[in-house]
């Protein structure tokens, strides 16, 4: 454990990587996911049938083998070329996780009782109107649970960047462990707690909305 003290500076480094992947392809998932979400339940066929595709697709994707295709699709597509590597990994990330996020959140509007889609309608509001206002409001009240299931996962998932050269907490870990065999056991728990801490801090801002928003009802 006092080599991971010494170098502490290294390990705040490689968790604010993680933190900024972890972050940044939230926001990104959250977006296109709702979007998805919305495209799975609307009036559209080619529409609902393009985000069922894409959550069948992705969902049924290994996310190594998302990272390896947008990492070598940087080879043939010229402006991919110069994105930066964080970039690159939030963007693989966002990909997937979007797809379970679509998922969430449609789970969440069908649990919206129709009349309250119907009725906004009758009053002239457009599909995305009556999802802006009305729909989405309450349906994200519903998925907080799973949305947070959904982070959590993404929180680890971000390990998987390290294969690709970026040197957030796993990657980090694996290079300490490499450089002081005789302490990786101390090291790897150093670094789990780590995780832990992102981990219990989404469940509790989680916690913190699911009471809020029931109170707010």
């Amino acid at each position: 454990m006092q080599y991971v003290l010494d170098n502490l500076d290294l390990v705040l480094k490689a968790f604010w990587v993680t933190i900024q992947l972890l972050v940044l392809s939230a926001l990104a998932s959250l977006a296109l996911g709702t979007l998805l979400g919305a495209m799975r339940v609307g009036p559209v066929a080619v529409l609902r049938r393009f985000a069922a595709l894409y959550v069948t697709i992705v969902r049924n994707t290994p996310l190594l083998v998302v990272f390896i295709f947008i990492f070598n699709a940087a080879l043939d597509v010229r402006w991919l070329t110069q994105v930066p590597f964080l970039v690159k990994g939030v963007i693989a990330l966002s990909i997937y996780t979007a797809a379970f996020v679509c998922e969430a959140v449609r789970s969440g509007i069908n649990s919206v009782p129709v009349g309250q889609a119907e009725a906004s309608r009758a009053i002239g509001m457009t599909f995305a109107g009556s999802m802006r206002h009305v729909v989405l409001p309450q349906s994200f009240r519903a998925v907080v649970p799973p949305l947070a299931s959904v982070f959590i996962a993404l929180a680890k998932n971000t390990s998987v960047a390290a294969v690709f050269g970026l040197t957030e907490a796993t990657g980090r870990m694996r290079g300490f462990t490499n450089d002081q065999a005789d302490d990786r056991t101390a090291i790897f728990v150093a670094f789990a707690l780590g995780y832990i801490v992102i981990v219990e801090v989404i469940s509790a801002g989680a916690f913190g909305l699911e009471r809020r928003w029931k109170v707010a009802r």
